[in-house]
């Protein structure tokens, strides 16, 4: 029996490297604008809504809902050949702003616009980790 291919990592840079350190810590953060509120992913250095400064890393709740997702049934990296077909999602977060994540969990028969999930990280490496989504069962009850 053959072990498993790892999967690419990426290498990101700036604040999407922050972006990728935050997880790997166990931390689901993005960028949050106290001039007005608004919290934005992709990470901006300025606010997106206001120009302002004034933005930092903040904890979110990791809930959100199912807003579109593909299923994947040939993979260009062969570390993801074993969870074929894999569903990757796109989830609006509670709090504003759209991430995209890998579907667990469930099948991916499962899926449906407007479904309640809840993210969970799992590290490849000491500075990156991967976003998993999956069915919240708090908020289904």
């Amino acid at each position: 029996m053959s072990e498993r291919p790892p999967k690419m990592i990426p290498d990101p840079d700036g604040l999407n490297a922050e972006f990728y350190q935050h997880l790997a810590d166990g931390n689901l953060c993005l960028r949050h604008c106290d001039a007005c509120g608004v919290i934005h992913h992709p990470p901006k250095y300025l606010c997106a809504a206001c120009g302002s400064e004034d933005v930092h890393w903040t904890p979110i709740s990791g809930k959100g809902r199912i807003f579109s997702w593909t299923i994947t049934h040939r993979p260009i990296d062969p570390g993801w050949a074993p969870d074929l077909p894999w569903a990757t999602v796109v989830v609006e977060m509670d709090e504003g702003p759209r991430l995209v994540g890998a579907w667990r969990g469930a099948s991916n028969d499962a899926l449906r616009l407007d479904l309640p999930v809840r993210a969970t990280l799992e590290n490849e490496s000491e500075s990156f980790a991967l976003i998993y989504f999956s069915p919240d069962a708090e908020a289904s009850a």
